[in-house]
């Protein structure tokens, strides 16, 4: 595991945004898994300025999404896919044909699933997977007590996260399920990227990062992964043993 604590979530956006683009030029056609929230939101920012001043031909890049609410697609304001329009493809003019997202309004779930999965492995994988961290350990939607054995899958959704996750919707949601990729997936990543910032994720990155690796605490299953990169900010990593 490789932790990199910096003094503001500024930062670690920056630092964050230029391990992806290292990634985006070290190969012609990069397998980038992103996930909406407000942890990526910062690195997303960083990531169309330089790309956008620099001129990076982005067109080799395939895009997977992490997660969708189940019942919602980029049509829904406040879904996965509407945030990340928002905040990168749609700056960047992200062509369709590049992105692989889960549609939540699929007639069958298990299959937008399996399509998913059916992408990544025909891309050859993905190379980098960029996460953040939920208030209860999640990581994507793998919830405590998932199995980390799961590739794609349709997932039923904590209390403690159906609650956080009303801040990206005006009115009141069910968000009780949603599809997700799996930690299986993640594992299979050539690298993993987690981004976690402010006081408030502090006490469950500390559980996270240094308890005992389980399932019921998915976030800490990934440092079995041989390539796993933490960024933190100094307020996030106020209550880690080891911050070097």
């Amino acid at each position: 595991m490789n932790l990199f604590v910096y003094e503001s979530y500024e930062s670690i956006s920056a630092r964050a945004a230029e391990s992806v683009i290292e990634v985006i030029r070290s190969k012609k056609h990069t397998v980038l898994c992103t996930a909406s929230g407000d942890s990526p939101a910062g690195l997303y920012k960083k990531l169309v300025a330089y790309i956008q001043q620099n001129n990076i031909d982005i067109s080799g890049v395939t895009f997977i999404g992490l997660d969708e609410w189940l019942g919602m697609n980029g049509n829904d304001e406040g879904s996965c896919r509407y945030h990340l329009n928002n905040q990168f493809f749609h700056p960047l003019n992200v062509e369709e044909k590049n992105i692989a997202f889960f549609d939540g309004r699929a007639p069958d779930p298990k299959m937008e699933c399996k399509k998913i999965d059916d992408a990544i492995e025909a891309h050859g994988g993905i190379d980098m997977a960029i996460v953040g961290l939920g208030m209860n350990g999640h990581v994507g939607m793998n919830e405590p007590g998932t199995s980390p054995e799961l590739h794609s899958h349709v997932a039923e959704i904590d209390p403690i996260t159906q609650q956080v996750g009303q801040k990206y919707f005006k009115e009141k949601k069910e968000i009780s399920g949603g599809l997700t990729l799996g930690i299986a997936n993640l594992m299979e990543a050539k690298s993993v990227m987690l981004i976690v910032s402010g006081n408030k994720k502090a006490e469950i990155l500390k559980q996270v990062l240094e308890e005992e690796i389980s399932e019921e605490l998915p976030a800490s299953l990934l440092r079995n992964h041989p390539n796993f990169s933490v960024y933190l900010d100094t307020e996030a990593a106020s209550l880690l043993k080891n911050k070097i």
